[in-house]
């Protein structure tokens, strides 16, 4: 999903999503509100923060900065994983394999995602699902290295 589709998405529900210069952070929400840093470089970045931004709008409730507290924590994982699932997710995972990507840049690119992003995700999936996992009639290995195979 790129930064446009994310935009037209959001302002179908009534968030209001606005590049603004922000300095501390990335990326904000208040209410359906969304600010993202106005100077962010790409679109694929820009795509990465508004895609955790919204994940914090759908799953997250009151103010989270403090993430010494576990449940702050425990609201930004779910947050962060919305967003994976939401750009890259195991389908994404698994059509980057079938269009012959076969390493992280590759993968990063035909999703639109930073390949910083890319491994977040993949990293969240291991912690998620564990040494592999099976998804549309193919499995995904997470580790030694991460590689998707056919099942028949």
């Amino acid at each position: 999903m790129t930064y446009e589709e994310l935009l037209i998405q959001s302002d179908s529900k009534n968030i209001q999503v606005k590049e603004i210069p922000l300095r501390e952070d990335d990326g904000r929400i208040y209410e359906n509100r969304i600010g993202i840093r106005k100077d962010i470089p790409t679109q694929a970045e820009k795509s990465c923060v508004l895609a955790e931004e919204l994940g914090h709008y759908h799953t997250t409730y009151g103010d989270i900065l403090d993430l010494d507290n576990v449940q702050n924590r425990k609201q930004e994982f779910r947050a962060r994983m919305w967003g994976y699932d939401r750009l890259i997710g195991l389908k994404g995972i698994i059509q980057t394999y079938k269009r012959g990507c076969r390493n992280p840049a590759e993968m990063a690119e035909e999703l639109d995602v930073t390949e910083e992003y890319l491994l977040e995700a993949l990293n969240a999936y291991r912690s998620k699902f564990g040494t592999r996992t099976t998804a549309d009639g193919y499995v995904i290995y997470f580790e030694p290295s991460l590689a998707v195979m056919k099942l028949y």
